[in-house]
């Protein structure tokens, strides 16, 4: 007997390539190591402060950590300008993305993002009986941040994800643009405002600090610039009665203990995460320069990845696939316009060498 899966085991509309690892795309093809540009991870990995706290952390994780991340929250609190009760930590924006859809969109409610956008909000979506409506990306790779607004009007959504600097394409908008959108929504419309590129966006155009706007959920990650992602730590800011209703939805111990100490420090790390986000700068440099001299137009980017223009879908596909014969792992996006493109991490300079010396190889074989 086969026993009926509900929405969530089914995951439905989400690319299985989305769901697999590098080291079992590695393991499928007989590789021994891979190079991971396909994670939009750092390649210099957590702030010294962080390696610190963790060691110490982990001499205690007999025991479990604190339940409410009440120090972590205090201290993002104050680089926010938000009280402590304005700020939920979970494990990751892939975590906290499950809690807002849990509390805020009912059975077959819709939900509006962009056509090719970050999946993990699409399975929430699905998995938990709401509708997702896509609207595609505009022909500059920028988020349609009118056609997000308009569907949102058309089919009464309740949430509108917008992931500004946006995954996969790199672009951003400027805050007082998203507000304009913000004032464009439905009234009972909550806009989830995914930051996790923020701190390679220009300071100026970044979601301002102090007390939330009621009508916005920001959700922030230790997994780009803090070097973090294995760790899995990520927080929430919203207006207090946002929060309390993520805070019911909280897995008892859902942070661990060093993931916490670990994103307590890396906050004390600005001067490390400074230094981050310029060689991050220096990396996209390096990426434009190999788009201009092999003649695949790249898309100006504010994040830690590049995306390459390659034409068509069968072009993207099999740079891709020869990426991965040569040990390098990178990923597409799935759907139109954008799927005749390839997203590449900004790795370290050893990584990149490694990078250009295959892709001119594999653009040579196309």
């Amino acid at each position: 007997m086969q026993h009926p899966l509900t929405p969530l085991g089914r995951t439905q509309g989400v690319s299985p390539a989305a769901l697999v690892a590098p080291e079992e795309l590695a393991r499928r093809a007989g590789l021994e190591h891979i190079v991971r540009l396909g994670s939009n991870e750092s390649p210099f990995g957590p702030a010294p402060q962080a390696l610190a706290a963790l060691r110490e952390a982990l001499a205690e994780s007999g025991r479990y950590g604190d339940p409410q991340a009440l120090e972590l929250r205090a201290a993002i609190a104050r680089r926010h300008g938000v009280a402590i009760d304005e700020v939920a930590v979970g494990a990751g924006v892939d975590d906290l993305l499950g809690w807002v859809v849990r509390a805020f969109l009912a059975e077959r409610q819709a939900a509006v993002a962009s056509l090719g956008g970050f999946p993990t909000f699409e399975m929430h979506v699905h998995g938990f009986g709401g509708r997702l409506l896509r609207v595609p990306y505009l022909r500059d790779a920028r988020v349609d941040l009118q056609g997000l607004a308009d569907e949102a009007h058309a089919a009464g959504g309740a949430l509108v994800y917008l992931a500004n600097p946006d995954n996969p394409t790199g672009s951003h908008y400027r805050w007082a643009r998203v507000a304009e959108l913000l004032d464009a929504l439905p009234e009972h419309s909550l806009l989830i405002h995914d930051e996790a590129y923020a701190n390679f966006a220009p300071l100026e155009d970044r979601h301002p600090d102090g007390p939330p706007d009621p009508r916005v959920i920001r959700l922030r990650t230790f997994s780009k610039e803090y070097g973090l992602a294995g760790l899995r730590v990520g927080y929430a800011i919203a207006a207090r009665g946002a929060i309390a209703a993520l805070d019911a939805l909280r897995l008892l111990y859902g942070v661990s203990r060093p993931a916490q100490a670990a994103a307590l420090a890396s906050l004390g790390a600005d001067d490390f995460v400074r230094d981050v986000v310029a060689r991050i700068a220096e990396g996209r440099a390096d990426y434009e320069r190999l788009g201009r001299e092999l003649a695949i137009p790249t898309f100006p980017s504010t994040t830690n990845f590049m995306l390459f223009d390659f034409g068509s879908r069968e072009r993207a596909e099999s740079v891709v696939a020869g990426l991965l014969e040569h040990g390098i792992h990178v990923r597409k996006p799935p759907s139109p316009p954008l799927d005749g493109c390839v997203r590449i991490s900004v790795g370290s300079a050893s990584e990149r060498r490694m990078l250009e010396t295959s892709l001119r190889r594999v653009v040579r074989s196309l």
